[in-house]
């Protein structure tokens, strides 16, 4: 998918010497995404560029970003030795946002990008509102007994998963179980057949990512007491 061109195309900006395009709606800004790749990808997938437009097109200001590793080397995938310079990485993503709008501020991360963003989250309290995960690498292919789990219960702000039911790095039911250790809303999303990367030619997992989080979002503060910025996408 090319990027936009004319009124509707993001500007391509500097950020930690790397790739990142800032999508900036048409309309006053009513919240902002951050919004980054997996472990075999960077900033300009299908997928991202997608849910950069969704977002977008509803009010957001959208910042994409390439993580650190992808910053250093154009392929392959990250070293582990080096997700914590990723997750600094998403918290500079998440301050150059909120130097853009204001209001409730998200994180988007498909995979490894994800995983490393509730990471930030779980270390960070406070830093983002909500978390939109695209594909959770729950464990690795075949090795269920190898669960990423061990910050679920730190993080305590509402998260959304999106999960191609073929996906190997997690089953529904795995997923679900994990989810249960946050101490925050959940709610996981299932894309019957979709492997790993969603297919986003196939399945409408881009604007899925919206709505599960009005579902999510909007829910949560719809006691007028809960303190916090409102998630409200235009309509």
């Amino acid at each position: 998918m090319p990027e936009l061109d004319g009124s509707d195309a993001p500007a391509q900006i500097d950020l930690g010497g790397g790739v990142a395009f800032l999508h900036t709606p048409s309309i006053p800004s009513r919240g902002g995404l951050a919004l980054t790749h997996g472990a075999g990808g960077n900033c300009e997938s299908v997928l991202l560029q997608r849910i950069a437009a969704v977002w977008a097109g509803a009010g957001f200001t959208v910042l994409r970003f390439d993580l650190p590793f992808r910053v250093r080397k154009p392929k392959g995938p990250p070293h582990p030795s080096h997700s914590a310079e990723d997750r600094l990485g998403i918290a500079a993503a998440v301050d150059r946002l909120r130097a853009e709008t204001s209001g409730f501020i998200a994180f988007g991360g498909h995979s490894y990008g994800g995983r490393q963003g509730s990471m930030m989250a779980a270390e960070h309290p406070g830093c983002v509102d909500g978390l939109v995960l695209t594909s959770y690498p729950l464990h690795p292919p075949g090795k269920p007994e190898n669960a990423r789990i061990q910050h679920l219960p730190e993080l305590r702000i509402p998260t959304v998963v999106l999960h191609g039911t073929k996906d190997p790095f997690g089953t529904t039911s795995e997923l679900r179980s994990a989810l249960a250790l946050v101490p925050a809303p959940t709610l996981l999303v299932d894309f019957e057949g979709a492997g790993h990367d969603l297919a986003a030619a196939k399945y409408d997992a881009a604007a899925r990512t919206l709505t599960a989080a009005v579902e999510l979002f909007g829910t949560e503060q719809s006691d007028t007491s809960a303190a916090g910025p409102v998630f409200c996408p235009s309509r």
